[in-house]
């Protein structure tokens, strides 16, 4: 179980697309910003720059609402001793497993808590501390099956199910600002946290320290970094905790080293 530090964790995403590893503008899979390397082989260079965890993300499998152990079992092999959080068309019990078993230190699953109301109970009773539940939001309510559908289900209604279930740890994305590096959504995330009284990791938008410094000061655990990594918007040296840090380029990994 990876353990809370005093200081903001920063989550590198690994997103992928079919074989490739990509980033979307707002989980649109028509809108690719940018393209990276071989999804090991980003995992692994992550990692190397001082990656403490990776958020490995399959959006085919969440498209297509099946999984792929495969993958995850590759890029877990790539990424350790660093654990490896997997998400993407996990919509059962069994699905969730079965990328434990290949190799995932936890999941996190969206579509399948939200699908049924006892939905919840039964991951918790399975998962317990390697679940992470999301709670993916576009305008103001909960967002499925990769994004493709918007539930009727509210923010508190899903953090409140969340609470009374006894999931222990949430990723919340607002996903008008995912890929876009628009900045958090950071009354969002601390509206989240505050309710929940939940570790919280936040996803959308992340461009800049500023914005990471502003998620923590929200009650966040950690932050979910993609796109502002890939194009050298934030230093690798973030994956190290070195947020605060004035940055110049002398010594330190920059993003040219993720596509080599």
């Amino acid at each position: 179980m990876l353990i809370r530090k005093e200081r903001l964790l920063v989550v590198p995403a690994v997103d992928v697309l079919d074989d490739e590893a990509v980033r979307l503008a707002q989980g649109d899979f028509e809108r690719v910003t940018t393209r990276a390397a071989d999804p090991a082989d980003l995992a692994e260079r992550l990692v190397e720059a001082g990656a403490e965890l990776v958020h490995l993300v399959d959006l085919s499998a969440a498209r297509a609402g099946r999984i792929r152990p495969q993958l995850v079992r590759r890029v877990a092999s790539a990424a350790a001793p660093a654990p490896v959080q997997a998400a993407g068309g996990i919509r059962s019990p069994a699905d969730a497993t079965a990328l434990l078993d290949a190799g995932a230190s936890r999941v996190v699953v969206g579509t399948a808590a939200f699908e049924r109301e006892d939905a919840l109970d039964e991951l918790v009773a399975e998962l317990r501390d390697r679940l992470v539940v999301a709670i993916d939001v576009r305008n103001g309510k909960v967002a499925v099956d990769g994004w493709v559908r918007t539930t009727a289900l509210t923010v508190d209604e899903a953090v409140d199910r969340c609470v009374a279930a006894g999931v222990r740890r949430l990723l919340c994305t607002a996903i008008e600002r995912d890929g876009t590096l628009a900045g958090p959504a950071v009354d969002l995330l601390g509206h989240v946290c505050a309710r929940s009284g939940l570790p919280v990791l936040a996803a959308g938008g992340m461009r800049s320290l500023d914005d990471l410094a502003a998620v923590e000061r929200a009650g966040c655990e950690g932050a979910i970094v993609g796109r502002a990594l890939l194009e050298g918007l934030l230093p690798l040296s973030v994956l190290a905790g070195a947020r605060r840090q004035r940055w110049t380029p002398g010594g330190h990994a920059t993003a040219s080293d993720l596509q080599a």
